[in-house]
């Protein structure tokens, strides 16, 4: 999910980034590109159709989870019907489809050009969630509460748009111990959303089936398949193994008849994009998380399209290294904004895509194209967005508990990569302490300003 922040800085000549800040991040892939043998397919080769279209369906599958799952963990927490959950989820493959094409393509200055796929960030779902609940706590609707995150993600995003012309100075404004930290309060705070969602989440309080055995089992089950196939030695298997898990799940909870798929057929055959659906409106105090996790994810992104450089043989150093990763950050950016017009949330380079490259040997962007118009198709199809909808909350919450888990070792290891003195201990201690305070005492806050709310959200709480 979120991947170790690596840092940038300036040359001497002013006109490339310090490659020796990353190439140990990307030694691990390039050894692996070693050991797997020559590329097949350059960056700009052509493969044939049929390999292009069987290589893109492979990166689809490794980053679809990535992309449904902060919609639909986000639209539970709202509280939003099932039709427009459906509608969220498709924009979220549309947008991401879309995306992927500008960065993979390159528009001017906008675009890496590499096989780079785009798609839903994880690290806005905690600030995104507390926004949503703050705005219902003040007695807005939940489709006005997704106008105001369509709002300050929009205006949000141009902070990455800002630091792609200053990649140089983000080692200095955002260090691995700030990064660290903030990437590990993301994980660490939206595992008891996971949890919550095991044992039935939000419905099953209601009905008071809430953490009853049938719930526990079934999340029990997919999370140990899971962890099982995570520690396969099969490549394919351990990228699979969230998608296999919630695969198996649905079909148990199928048989359990804890599937409800009667929504389905009441969606239409295609949905259209329709820019602003929900509006959009803005507040200042919901956008400050913002302006701290957009450079955040802007980090992330260097790191990524560096590992793709890596394993693709392109320059890692170098003025054509640096205009790429310029061009990537400035499309995150762009795309973020793009993203909210259509209805969905902040979008971030992917890294899991980095791995398939490594194992097919395509490193080919003409097979970007391919993967934004399989997602684009998809995101036209309600009825994909509608059979995950219906994921019972105990399989996705097994799976997600698990990817939450990561985010948090992530951000651990990022922090144990620095030396910690005294003022760095104080540093973490401090974050920690105040952001899983509100986490633990969700009620701290209820009477205090809403730019309180959003700085410290509570993000596990739902307002109904």
């Amino acid at each position: 999910m979120v991947q170790k922040e690596r840092g940038v800085t300036q040359s001497d000549q002013g006109n490339e980034l310090d490659s020796e800040a990353i190439l140990e991040e990307v030694q691990e892939a390039t050894d692996l590109q070693i050991q797997t043998g020559e590329l097949i397919y350059g960056l700009m080769d052509k493969p044939p159709l049929f390999e292009s279209i069987f290589v893109a369906f492979q990166h689809v599958l490794a980053a679809f989870v990535g992309i449904i799952t902060p919609p639909l963990l986000i639209c539970t927490n709202l509280g939003l019907d099932a039709a427009n959950t459906s509608y969220i989820i498709s924009m979220s493959l549309f947008a991401s489809g879309v995306c992927t094409f500008i960065q993979c393509k390159t528009f001017g200055p906008v675009g890496s050009g590499l096989l780079s796929l785009q798609g839903t960030s994880f690290a806005f779902l905690g600030s995104i969630l507390g926004v949503g609940a703050t705005a219902l706590q003040a007695g807005r609707s939940p489709e006005q509460a997704l106008a105001l995150i369509f709002g300050v993600c929009f205006f949000g995003a141009f902070v990455n748009v800002i630091l792609s012309r200053f990649l140089h100075l983000l080692n200095k404004i955002v260090t691995p111990i700030v990064t660290g930290t903030l990437v590990m309060l993301i994980g660490l705070s939206l595992i008891k959303t996971g949890v919550e969602s095991m044992a039935g989440g939000p419905a099953a309080k209601a009905n008071g089936t809430f953490a009853n055995t049938q719930n526990l089992a079934l999340a029990g089950v997919v999370f140990l398949i899971v962890i099982l196939l995570t520690l396969s030695k099969n490549q394919y298997i351990r990228m699979g193994a969230i998608a296999i898990g919630l695969f198996v799940g649905y079909v148990a909870a199928s048989v359990m008849g804890l599937v409800n798929f009667s929504t389905l057929s009441t969606l239409p055959v295609v949905s259209l994009p329709v820019p602003f659906r929900y509006g959009m409106s803005f507040e200042l105090s919901a956008l400050l998380p913002f302006l701290i996790l957009f450079p955040l994810t802007a980090i992330e992104s260097v790191g990524d399209l560096t590992a793709t450089s890596a394993v693709t043989k392109e320059p890692i150093q170098g003025p054509v290294y640096f205009r790429r990763i310029k061009a990537g950050v400035l499309a995150d950016g762009l795309n973020s904004s793009l993203a909210a017009l259509l209805n969905t949330f902040p979008v971030t380079t992917f890294s899991q895509n980095t791995g398939v490259i490594q194992m097919t040997g395509v490193g080919s962007r003409y097979v970007g194209f391919f993967v934004s118009g399989i997602l684009v198709l998809l995101g036209l199809l309600p009825i994909v967005g509608g059979f995950f909808q219906a994921i019972p909350q105990p399989v996705l919450g097994a799976a997600t508990s698990i990817m939450f888990g990561s985010i948090a070792v992530a951000g651990l290891k990022i922090v144990a990569s620095e030396h910690l003195d005294r003022r760095s201990t104080i540093i973490v201690a401090v974050s920690l302490a105040m952001g899983l305070g509100v986490v633990f005492v969700p009620e701290l806050f209820n009477d205090k300003p809403a730019i309180i709310k959003n700085i410290l959200p509570p993000v596990h709480q739902r307002v109904v």
